[in-house]
């Protein structure tokens, strides 16, 4: 029986680069496939701020961090809230990426010339009890030139193989159809769509010129899941959450589209867990777009107040960086799909951070001096050019002038001076003295104790009206669509497995496809710096189990 390749990978994202990646070295014959050209190769990966979650690393250990894979699997399981039949495997998948993340996941990445920032952060701060949700202590290293910077020594190794005849890219093919040989899965067949020179992120023609059907003793489904697709996102959304928000910015570009799915799940696949989603609260709609409805995150500092869309201060602990499920729930419990933040330039300069590659050219271009302008910049450059010409910002020297920009910004004037005033009033207040029933204040300064933070993430406590710090800063926030933390169950080989529990023959899955481990790896919640390295370990596992699994 003539087989085109010995495995098909389809997806050329990180995780898809990863299993090729891993493929390769084992000597295997592989064929690539993706629905966009090649110029996109690395997928959602590019645009990312590469942050990787790490556990008991020397940059922790250098900023006086002591961690250890009991407290970070303790935060693992307390922010996942396992709870259905169907978590055996994400279970089991958690402990083996904790194990990881607590193990050769740095060594592995040093050796292929990954390097990390020095300052580690603390994303997803949690703010309940010690079994609950969150980071206990700073885990989010930033990669030494972000998305790009990780992808490169995966992108070098597949073209390497490439080079060496082991791996063919087949861009422009979109899959449609998996199909059976003697039980096996073993053919996929597609659509050929017309070349396309767009740029990286841009939506690309969908004009079919074309069909193809290719064979391959086992089949790696790396596609991504369906941020890029809003019909999917709205399908999915879960009842706990409310009627999902009639506006939606996106974090991924539309290729990000879901479709695949459908395809691994009519071939037997059993899809689990697609209500779980990741979905970000500080979205703001990206001044020079790439893709539609382009939406950039804001990582916060501890500072800004954080206002629902008729002003209110949101419920403790539902503070900025602290819990992004639980502060979605209670925006879509509010009745708008909007909320603010109200600051000053002091807190904005000193906390905002836009997640991304694009939104941080001294760490993607790994500059020193980038680095160091930034730190001392009174407003980084990229996050001034949002308030110069972002339609979400409104900057303003008297509190009467924010406020008509803010009422100006949404169908109805909902937020009234005088309420506003009180609540910046009565928080300036508990800045006084060391003593506060303020519970973020509280956090500010518990915040500041960690020297990375100290250094470069939380602005000393000061009163947000004081006219030294201003001018004011209001920002609309949106929901900004990014991760299904859902999808294909797999095995802790990364085999697809079927409604009956059993391997679908031939089929692995790897990367958001899978949940980014068996078909749900972060339960409910992310600890963040999850995404990429979930990508990693499922890529790395898929690939060297397909390695040994053909002949």
């Amino acid at each position: 029986m003539a087989y085109d390749a010995d495995v098909i990978v389809i997806g050329g994202g990180l995780a898809g680069l990863a299993a090729t990646a891993e493929l390769a070295d084992a000597g295997r014959k592989v064929i690539l496939l993706d629905q966009e050209p090649e110029q996109s190769l690395g997928g959602q990966a590019h645009w990312s701020f590469g942050g990787l979650f790490l556990v008991d690393s020397p940059e922790q250990r250098r900023l006086r961090i002591r961690d250890s894979r009991a407290l970070a699997l303790q935060d693992w399981m307390g922010t996942a809230g396992f709870d259905r039949e169907e978590d055996l495997w994400p279970r089991r998948w958690a402990e083996a990426y904790v194990d990881f993340a607590a193990g050769e996941k740095r060594a592995w990445l040093h050796r292929m010339g990954v390097r990390l920032f020095p300052v580690v952060g603390w994303a997803e701060r949690g703010g309940y009890d010690a079994g609950g949700h969150g980071n206990s202590v700073p885990r989010f290293h930033i990669t030494w030139g972000t998305g790009p910077g990780l992808l490169a020594p995966f992108v070098r190794r597949v073209r390497e193989a490439a080079a060496r005849g082991l791996v063919e890219f087949r861009f422009r093919h979109r899959v449609t159809g998996l199909g059976r040989s003697a039980g096996s899965v073993d053919t996929v067949s597609g659509e050929i769509l017309e070349p396309s020179g767009v740029a990286r992120g841009t939506a690309s023609s969908r004009t079919v010129t074309g069909s193809f059907e290719l064979r391959a003793q086992a089949v790696i489904v790396t596609t991504g899941g369906i941020g890029g697709n809003h019909d999917l996102v709205r399908a999915a959304w879960p009842a706990r959450l409310g009627t999902p928000p009639e506006k939606l910015l996106s974090g991924v570009p539309a290729h990000v589209d879901g479709l695949m799915l459908k395809v691994a799940g009519d071939a037997g696949g059993h899809l689990i867990n697609g209500d779980r989603m990741w979905h970000y609260t500080e979205g703001i709609r990206n001044w020079d777009p790439i893709w539609a409805k382009h939406g950039i995150r804001i990582l916060p500092g501890p500072s800004s107040l954080w206002l629902d869309a008729e002003g209110r201060r949101l419920p403790v602990p539902l503070f900025p960086g602290f819990d992004t499920l639980g502060t979605l729930d209670h925006i879509m419990s509010t009745g708008h799909g909007y909320t603010w933040f109200v600051l000053n330039q002091r807190i904005i300069g000193k906390e905002f951070t836009l997640s991304g590659s694009e939104q941080n050219p001294d760490l993607t271009g790994k500059s020193v001096r980038g680095v160091i302008e930034r730190a001392r910049a009174a407003v980084p450059g990229p996050v001034k050019a949002f308030m110069d010409h972002g339609a979400d910002f409104v900057v303003e020297k008297d509190l009467g002038a924010l406020v008509r920009g803010m009422n100006a910004l949404t169908d109805k004037p909902l937020i009234e001076e005088e309420a506003l005033r009180r609540v910046l009033v009565e928080r300036d207040r508990e800045i006084a003295n060391p003593f506060t029933k303020d519970l973020q204040v509280t956090a500010i300064r518990g915040a500041r104790k960690f020297l990375g933070d100290r250094l470069i993430r939380a602005a000393a406590p000061h009163r947000v009206l004081d006219p030294a710090a201003g001018p004011l800063v209001a920002v609309k926030l949106h929901i900004l669509t990014r991760k299904s933390l859902g999808g294909l169950e797999t095995d802790l080989s990364s085999r697809v497995l079927t409604e009956a529990g059993d391997p679908l023959p031939g089929v692995y899955a790897a990367g958001e496809a899978a949940g980014f481990g068996g078909g749900g790896v972060h339960g409910y919640r992310s600890l963040e710096g999850t995404f990429l390295g979930g990508c990693l370990f499922s890529g790395r596992t898929a690939g060297r189990a397909a390695a040994k699994a053909v002949s």
